[in-house]
């Protein structure tokens, strides 16, 4: 009777694979960093701090500081003096290319507070969130959550060089998968997924669909089925080059594990910790 109402008892479940965005990503850009990253123990060394990193990760924890604080306190001046207690020099030249990017992150912040409202209490700041599907388990840390008429919005501060678009937005798998993992995590509705590009001042939103987000989904789910397909053959002794091969480019230029990769070396010049910052 059981077997003719569908139930197998004989099968075992599926093992969903854990993923976050950052996984998700170092498999597409490199099956050999995510090796190195993620499976190879002890990991290889990495490489030291980069100074656009550096600006990113201070202007980050900034306005995480600054929605720790009660609402009448997140004032412009306060998140710039939060700017000058998280600052850290790693990665640039010298104290003075790092006076000139502090000062250059003063301002952003301070245009981006004094812009916004900051009476908001949002949902959620550096929120962890996951959610399962068919496949995988999607999880990861959401900069920030707001709630808006009853529906939540994806927050994602940005601090790089190039301006961003809606594309950006709308092809962030990242935020995507976000989505999907606070819908579930905090029990509301949310389609909405937002680019906060600080030093252009412009927001890139996009309003996803349940079919737009489950194509981000598929395509996490593929990725996972090709790691973890990989990571299962490399743990039964399988070849680790066969298995993770380079995918040499540009990117090989910033990668953490250049030193310990002769082919990323070839593919790209090594550049100064501090030359990724926008002139």
């Amino acid at each position: 009777m059981q077997e003719q109402l569908g139930f197998d008892f004989g099968a075992m479940p599926r093992k969903l694979v854990r993923v976050t965005p950052s996984k998700l990503a170092n498999w597409a850009d490199c099956p050999r960093r995510y090796r190195m990253a993620y499976l190879d123990r002890p990991s290889p060394p990495r490489g030291g701090a980069w100074a656009h990193n550096t600006l990113g990760a201070v202007v980050h924890n900034a306005l995480k500081a600054l929605f720790d604080l009660p609402a009448d306190k997140r004032s412009p001046e306060q998140a710039v003096a939060l700017v000058h207690r998280q600052w850290k020099n790693d990665g640039f030249r010298d104290q003075e290319q790092a006076a000139v990017y502090r000062e250059r992150a003063d301002g952003w912040v301070r245009d981006y507070v004094s812009d916004l409202d900051t009476s908001i209490e949002p949902v959620g700041v550096e929120r962890w969130v996951s959610t399962p599907t068919s496949k995988i388990v999607a999880e990861g840390r959401v900069d920030r959550i707001d709630l808006r008429d009853g529906e939540l919005v994806i927050v994602d501060y940005k601090t790089g060089r190039h301006a961003l678009t809606v594309d950006d937005a709308r092809g962030s798998q990242a935020l995507a998968l976000y989505a999907l993992a606070a819908r579930r995590t905090l029990r509301k509705p949310c389609t909405r997924v937002e680019l906060h590009h600080l030093p252009t001042g412009t927001v890139s939103a996009w309003d996803h669909t349940d079919e737009s987000l489950g194509r981000h989904v598929s395509r996490a789910e593929e990725a996972a089925d090709e790691l973890s397909l990989a990571t299962d053959t490399l743990t039964a002794g399988g070849d680790p080059e066969i298995l993770f091969p380079p995918r040499t480019g540009r990117q090989c230029t910033w990668c953490d594990f250049r030193r310990s990769c002769p082919d990323g070396q070839q593919a790209a010049p090594s550049l100064d910790p501090w030359a990724m910052l926008a002139p």
